[in-house]
């Protein structure tokens, strides 16, 4: 440990204003933060803030509740290291053999941690080769944890303009929904052409119309009448055939942009039933459903209205300014002027628009993750009052939404007017060129008459392209974000050649198995032998792993070490459908659908009649109860079954367990969140759903495992023992800690009062 030197730096203005002050007096001349995080658990791994910081030259360190600093020197015999257990973090710094340091952390911060073990390792590679370059950290960002660049105040994943190629190209991707619809789109196509071609034919009729009717009728020529109705009739005909082809192109085509919409949400959302639960486990419900949702709707609408307008407008512009040529070509040129200048603009505010969109979305994913928490959470909000709090919550989340659209509609405001302006200019100087070829007989007036309707309709499309953009780049966004998830490939692939499985023994073994979940390792080495029929029960503290080890078995994760057989194959050789439709699942919390018992209870059997639903429930001790609800078995148990009791969602779950008549039975703590009477009731349901079933249960209560063959003590990743209840107490080893915690908890009970002593009370 070095002495420090006070003196002045140059410090990152995004650190923490309750130490940055303290901590810059401390820095040497030409001495910068590279990184700096704060640990958020002190030695007694209760919540307290310290701080660690990384410069050019030491390393900084503060401890909860002090304001003294201590300080090391990196050198290139040091190591900074971090570990993780069992959902508690440790950063240690070590030279050589001897441990310098340690600062315990939650979960939480672990990006930042890998981030400055990574700095310190570049910083020492700095010292042995004085050439190497050192990437400047300052911090990280609030929201997704990701540190930010250097010299940036914006995180690199939440705020920054992302690189690579322009999202646009999202929208070329969609041709693979369209490529089914070829036909009718290339009809589209063909109307839009007719159209487009039908709504130009009026502006050239007025020529002769200007000149050979109405011109010499000024100079005293009488009016040929014939050719009058003529010309009339032509403008008739050509605004009748405009407008009938105008209406089929556009109901055509928006009847496939609608259909390549829903096979855009059917494909998404297919695609999300087959990604592990690790995908789910870092995504929001409402930013899943934002993108599903309004991102495919706007998509939508961007295909049935906007394109369709844009290639009606290219067509414009091109026959447009092929009609001009044909007519004066010196003319035509002087209404390109402002081309080149609408089209720079265009190419200067696409990116921005296009980075402004995807912060809105962003924003409004936000805001529906809001609501996606609160709705559902509605009891929990009023029960603690919380009203105000949530309702503040969803205030500022529609303050960023609403901030981020202020700042595109900025753009917008120059950008579109902007057009316009350039549009009039152009007309001008139309007017000027072609009043002066009059003047001089190069052209007739009908002849600038007709300019001035065709010129007037091809700005008119130039600035719609122009608007175009806007909902270009709205729409690139969304197909953005809808791709992320299509690219993305699950963590537990399907076997490509799956084995055969008809029916399941139930025969499981575990061979040295371990599992990480990010960067936290949660087993380590467990082995263990399950023989079909046989009941297992799983225990340990809470974070010891048996979860983690039931969602293996269930293939929810796959293991990072070792393997899991079934009947004497690797289950990653079995198709996930058949492996998993042996499996019966009674969780702690049951999810019920919104929708009737019976529905509810096929749920794994849709199938299934009603006399063997009725079966099922009966078995599960839940007919009786059914039968006392208005409508039976019809009844709509609301949404994730709100109208029925812990107990009530319970028995349904293990009926809906039972109906599927599965060969391996899983029950993570199925009975740990009810009252004692409701428990002996679910026991005895559970009792004849294990019948003849490989099953596996977690339990906190030890005697809920009475009829166990054996237990598997769990801790800390790792089994440390195996053998029935009375063995297990023998050896006076985890299991018997355990127990004795759970006894003298039961003791310390207080006893219910009798009914005498209650109504005395």
């Amino acid at each position: 440990m070095t002495p420090l030197a006070s003196s002045e730096s140059t410090l990152s203005p995004s650190l923490p204003s309750s130490w940055s002050d303290t901590l810059t007096a401390l820095l040497e001349p030409d001495e910068h933060v590279i990184s700096w995080l704060e640990p958020d658990l002190d030695d007694r791994l209760y919540f307290a803030t310290g701080a660690l910081v990384l410069t050019s030259r030491r390393l900084f360190s503060r401890a909860p509740g002090s304001t003294d600093w201590l300080v090391w020197t990196v050198s290139t015999s040091q190591s900074l290291q971090h570990r993780d257990h069992a959902g508690v973090g440790a950063i240690e710094l070590f030279d050589g053999a001897n441990r310098l340091g340690i600062w315990r952390h939650t979960l939480g911060i672990v990006p930042a941690v890998a981030r400055m073990v990574e700095l310190f390792g570049n910083l020492q590679k700095k010292l042995r080769d004085p050439n190497a370059e050192i990437v400047v950290d300052a911090a990280s960002c609030p929201a997704c944890g990701t540190p930010y660049a250097p010299d940036q105040d914006e995180c690199a994943v939440c705020d920054a303009a992302p690189t690579g190629p322009s999202d646009t190209w999202a929208l070329l991707r969609l041709a693979r929904f369209a490529k089914p619809y070829r036909i009718p789109l290339l009809v589209g196509l063909l109307l839009t052409l007719m159209s487009t071609a039908a709504s130009l034919v009026p502006p050239y009729l007025t020529m002769p119309l200007m000149d050979d009717i109405l011109i010499p009728f000024q100079n005293g020529k009488p009016i040929d009448y014939d050719l009058v109705t003529l010309y009339l009739t032509g403008l008739v005909v050509a605004a009748l055939l405009a407008w009938l082809l105008g209406w089929a192109r556009t109901y055509l085509l928006s009847w496939v942009s609608e259909r390549i919409g829903a096979d855009l949400r059917t494909t998404t959302f297919n695609h999300l039933q087959t990604l592990s639960l690790q995908f789910f486990g870092g995504k929001r419900t409402g930013d899943l459903m934002a993108r599903i949702g309004s991102e495919t709707d706007r998509i939508n609408l961007f295909l049935s209205l906007h394109f369709l307008d844009f290639v009606n407008d290219v067509l414009m512009i091109l026959m447009t300014a092929a009609i001009l040529l044909s007519i004066d070509p010196w003319l035509a040129v002087t209404t390109l002027v402002p081309l080149p200048v609408i089209i720079w603009m265009i190419h200067l505010v696409r990116d921005r628009l296009r980075f402004g969109f995807e912060k809105v979305d962003r924003s409004w994913s936000e805001l529906t993750n809001v609501l996606a928490d609160t709705i559902p959470g509605i009891r929990v909000v009023k029960a603690f009052a919380q009203e105000k709090r949530e309702v503040a919550r969803f205030r500022e989340a529609n303050d960023r939404y609403l901030n981020v659209n202020d700042r595109i509609n900025k753009i917008w405001a120059l950008f579109a007017p902007t057009v316009t302006f350039l549009t009039e200019i152009g007309l001008l100087v139309v007017w000027i060129f072609g009043i002066t070829q009059v003047a001089s007989s190069a052209i007739s007036v009908g002849v600038l008459a007709a300019f001035l309707a065709y010129i007037g309709r091809f700005y008119t499309r130039l600035d719609s392209m122009s608007r175009i953009v806007t909902y270009t780049q709205q729409a690139a966004a969304g197909a953005k974000r809808i791709f992320d998830i299509l690219d993305h490939v699950s963590s537990v692939p399907d076997a490509q050649r799956p084995v055969p499985l008809d029916r399941m023994e139930g025969r499981i073994e575990i061979r040295n198995v371990g599992f990480r979940y990010g960067s936290r390792t949660v087993l380590r080495n467990v082995n263990l032998s399950i023989g079909a029929g046989e009941m297992i029960g799983l225990v340990g503290h809470s974070g010891s792993g048996k979860s983690s080890l039931v969602n293996l078995i269930c293939r929810f994760y796959d293991v990072t070490e070792g393997g899991i057989r079934v009947d004497g194959v690797d289950i990653r050789s079995y198709s996930l459908n058949s492996f998993r439709s042996n499996i019966g699942l009674v969780l702690q919390e049951p999810f019920l659908f919104f929708g009737t018992i019976a529905e509810n209870i096929a749920y794994g059997k849709p199938t299934a009649t009603r006399e063997e639903v009725i079966a099922a429930a009966r078995a599960a001790r839940a007919h009786e109860f059914i039968l006392r609800l208005p409508q039976g078995y019809d009844s709509l148990v609301g949404e994730r079954g709100q109208a029925l009791s812990g107990g009530e969602r319970q028995r349904i779950s293990i009926a809906r367990a039972l109906l599927i008549d599965p060969r391996i039975l899983i029950l993570d703590e199925a009975t740990s969140s009810v009252d004692t009477t409701t428990e002996m009731e679910i026991q005895e349901a559970l009792d004849n759903l294990i019948q003849g079933r490989t099953t596996i249960a977690i339990a906190h209560r030890l005697s809920t495992l009475r009829k166990a063959d054996r237990l598997v003590v769990l801790d800390r990743g790792q089994v440390v023992e195996i053998g029935n209840h009375e063995d297990l107490l023998a050896r006076g080893g985890a299991y018997h800690a355990l127990y004795e915690a759970q006894t003298r908890q039961v003791d310390a009970e207080p006893p219910l009062p009798s009914s005498s002593e209650a109504s005395n009370g």
